[in-house]
């Protein structure tokens, strides 16, 4: 199978994930209207799926390594339509944040197993090249999947959305099955035991260069859940966008990641994979701050906020496929639980700081900002600390 191919099959499966928040982000309000509910009930729905889809990981990756990558995506898959269902005739938000439970556990395969599969064929540079191909697939999520929301809520209501997932994830079983091979060799297998995870853990957990830039792409990624938390409230409330036109912004801040995502394996091959993440890190942080700083002094207006956005999650682009490939490289006998636990330390740290910031979010950009800027930081410093490779000479 060739890679673009490959690119194409995983991007497919792994995109259901992002789709299932993105496409319901401009629902926000009214998902608060018509289960009678507050904004932070709203947001919830959000957390609870990032938890989940953090925590389940933990089983997919080392039970990947003993069955094979394919069992576990139709498991996941299965889990995630169900909940699905469950989103879809939600009479209450309390029921609607335990169904966002159950889709964040069934959705979770669609991280680990696709990186997992991606390191069974390729290592180094190639293999940034092809998760940046998948990255790339995974564009359409948040280019068109607002838009789709947007357009569904005009036509129906909320609830079609998910009635539109559960599509997709049946739509995903059906790729899973007839055009996806199994990758992991059943000579490569490892049985699935407590001596074996424990193990397998000690050694991910006691590795420097994987809990350093697990993190790295960690607050990256959380920086992510802050601004997809928030985003829907600001562009509507403070600056009176429409559902469409929040869609558009939405948009323009997702393009800036995946285009630069697909230059992320060519510079690595010429100036090294660290110094990469190293650059691009310091690129994050400096247009962060100086949004912040913008914002503080009066100029944080629209454009001026998606503008910086965009610089901002261009670097963004450069360093989460890179600190992927990094962190399973040297862990390719046990690729499903390295995927799997970075992954849950990632989702953990995104939920966690949406869960820290909550209380300072009040529909405004400031908070948003500064707590991208927050992260932004502290991926600067643990870049610092972990890849003394990666500075300049």
């Amino acid at each position: 199978m060739s890679m673009l191919h490959t690119a194409a099959v995983l991007g497919l499966l792994a995109a259901i994930g992002p789709f299932a928040v993105d496409m319901y982000l401009p629902a926000f309000p009214a998902i608060e209207k018509g289960l009678n509910t507050s904004v932070s009930s709203a947001q919830m729905t959000l957390t609870v799926y990032f938890i989940a889809f953090g925590i389940a990981q933990l089983f997919y990756g080392p039970y990947s390594d003993q069955v094979g990558r394919k069992q576990p995506l139709f498991l996941g898959l299965s889990i995630f339509a169900i909940g699905t269902i469950g989103c879809a005739l939600s009479p209450s938000v309390e029921w609607l944040i335990v169904s966002r439970f159950v889709q964040g556990i069934g959705g979770a395969v669609v991280m680990v197993v696709p990186r997992a599969i991606i390191r069974d064929m390729y290592t180094g540079p190639q293999a940034t090249r092809l998760m940046a191909m998948v990255m790339l697939v995974i564009s359409v999520s948040p280019m068109l999947a607002p838009l789709a929301g947007s357009w569904l809520i005009l036509i129906g209501d909320w609830r079609m959305i998910f009635w539109v997932l559960f599509v997709a994830a049946i739509i995903s079983l059906v790729i899973t099955g007839f055009m996806q091979p199994e990758t992991l060799e059943k000579s490569h297998r490892v049985p699935v035991n407590m001596r074996n995870l424990i193990r397998g853990c000690r050694v991910l957990l006691t590795d420097p260069m994987f809990m350093g830039v697990t993190f790295i792409g960690g607050f990256g990624l959380a920086s992510f859940f802050v601004f997809v938390a928030n985003a829907s409230f600001i562009y509507t409330g403070q600056f009176g966008l429409t559902a469409m036109e929040f869609s558009l912004a939405f948009a323009v801040n997702a393009i800036g990641f995946f285009a630069t995502s697909q230059l992320a394996a060519g510079l690595g091959e010429r100036y090294g994979m660290e110094r990469v993440v190293f650059m691009a890190v310091l690129g994050f942080a400096t247009f962060s701050l100086l949004l912040v700083a913008l914002t503080l002094l009066g100029f944080g207006s629209l454009f001026i906020t998606i503008g910086f956005l965009f610089l901002a999650n261009a670097c963004l682009g450069l360093v989460i496929p890179t600190t992927m490939v990094i962190a399973l490289d040297h862990h390719g006998d046990i690729a499903g639980l390295a995927s799997s636990l970075g992954g849950t330390l990632q989702m953990l740290a995104g939920g966690l700081m949406i869960v820290i910031m909550g209380p300072f979010f009040d529909g405004t950009t400031l908070p948003m900002v500064s707590a991208i800027a927050i992260c932004a930081c502290a991926s600067t410093l643990l870049t610092w600390r972990n890849s003394p490779n990666a500075k300049p000479a």
